[in-house]
C-alpha cells in the first residue's frame, strides 16, 4: 500500500471518530485511536509518526522488542500498547517495552508484572482483559469475576489498573459485548473502554469506548517484516 493512501486511511478513521462522536455528543478527543502495527515494516510506522501519530499496539513481546526498542529512544512521546496473550514468561520484557498492557487476566501474571515493575523501576497502565463471550479458547477474566480480580489486584499489589479490553465473539452482535464492558467500567469507576477494531470500531464509539484498535483498515493487508 503506498504512503497517500495509508495516511489517507488514516484521515477517514479520525472522520469516522469524529462523526461518529458527534451523533451521540460525545467529546472525539476522548476517543483514542490506536494503530494496530504488528507485521508492519519501520517504513510504515515511521511515516505515521512523521503524520503526528503516537499511539500504536503491538500482540508479540519479541516482534515489538526488535522494532520499537530505538524508535521509542528516538521518540519518547510514544505510546505502546500491548494488546496479544501474555506469557508470565515474557512479563519482563513486556514491562521494558510497552506502557500500557491491555491483557491483565489472571493473578499470577499480576504478580509477576508487580515484580518487574519495581525491578525495572517503571510504572504503566493496565486494562483488564474481560471475556464477555465465555469462550474458552480466548483469554479474559469472566464477567462476573472481574470485581473480584481487579479488588484482590488493588489490595495486594501495586498496578495501575485503568481500564477494560474486549474482543467480541465473531458471530456474535458486537453491541451486547461493548455494552457490558461500558457498564462494567462505570461499575469498576475504570475511566478506559478498550473496546472496537476495523471491523465494528463505529459500533465501539456508541456504546462507549475510550479507545479504538485499528490495523488493517489503515495498512491494508500485512505484509510479514
Amino acid at each position: 500500500m503506498t504512503d497517500n493512501l495509508i495516511i489517507k486511511n488514516l484521515n477517514k478513521i479520525r472522520e469516522d471518530i469524529n462523526l461518529s462522536s458527534k451523533s451521540i455528543n460525545k467529546n472525539q478527543k476522548k476517543v483514542k485511536l490506536q494503530i494496530v502495527s504488528k507485521q508492519q515494516k519501520e517504513e510504515k510506522i515511521q511515516l505515521l509518526i512523521n503524520y503526528g501519530h503516537l499511539l500504536f499496539g503491538e500482540n508479540k513481546v519479541q516482534e515489538a522488542k526488535l522494532k520499537w526498542e530505538n524508535i521509542k529512544k528516538k521518540y519518547p512521546k510514544i505510546r505502546l500498547h500491548y494488546i496479544g496473550s501474555l506469557q508470565t514468561n515474557k512479563a519482563k520484557d513486556a514491562v521494558s517495552i510497552f506502557d500500557t498492557i491491555e491483557c491483565l487476566d489472571r493473578y499470577k501474571l499480576a504478580e509477576k508484572l508487580d515484580y518487574y515493575e519495581k525491578e525495572i523501576d517503571k510504572k504503566l497502565e493496565y486494562y483488564i482483559q474481560v471475556n464477555t463471550g465465555m469462550e474458552k479458547q480466548k483469554g479474559g477474566v469472566n464477567i462476573d469475576e472481574c470485581e473480584d480480580f481487579l479488588n484482590k489486584c488493588r489490595k495486594n499489589l501495586n498496578l495501575n489498573i485503568t481500564g477494560l479490553m474486549c474482543i467480541p465473539p465473531i458471530n456474535e452482535e458486537p453491541s451486547l459485548h461493548f455494552a457490558l464492558i461500558n457498564n462494567l467500567a462505570d461499575k469498576l469507576k475504570l475511566k478506559e473502554k478498550s473496546m472496537g477494531m476495523s471491523s465494528d470500531y463505529k459500533v465501539a464509539i456508541e456504546f462507549g469506548s475510550s479507545q479504538i484498535r485499528i490495523g488493517q483498515n489503515i495498512f491494508g493487508p500485512r505484509e510479514k517484516i
